[in-house]
């Protein structure tokens, strides 16, 4: 299924191949917990851009992996490129169109990284 994601304001749109039920992690690190992502990881294979790069603006902290991106009129982080998958692209599913039919929330201990990163390796990899 193609599910359309975007900011608040709509200056970012993307496109991102799912299933129609998925599994998404809610992660409670600091920023996650901060801002209610819940993450779809997905291979870069299955995001495309459609609009609004431009209007991006990023975040790094910490050990600087991670590429926090939001629009930079509305402040949404629709999407970024997480620490944990460099290869893939993390879609916040609460920015999707239509939002998928069925949702498991998996959680994810954030907080002790560096004991649980590897635990979400696979997820960007292709089927």
């Amino acid at each position: 299924m193609i599910y359309t994601g975007s900011c608040h304001c709509g200056a970012v749109v993307y496109e991102v191949e799912a299933d129609e039920e998925l599994t998404v992690v809610d992660c409670n690190c600091s920023i996650c917990q901060k801002s209610g992502n819940l993450h779809l990881i997905v291979p870069k294979s299955k995001f495309k851009p459609i609009q609004g790069e431009q209007s991006l603006s990023s975040y790094m902290f910490d050990s600087g992996e991670a590429k926090h991106l939001f629009c930079s009129t509305c402040g949404i982080k629709s999407y970024y490129i997480p620490r944990s998958n460099p290869d893939g692209i993390s879609v916040n599913v609460r920015c999707l169109e239509p939002q998928p039919a069925k949702i498991t929330v998996e959680p994810f201990d954030g907080k002790n990284w560096e004991e649980h990163a590897h635990t979400l390796v696979h997820l960007s990899k292709e089927n």
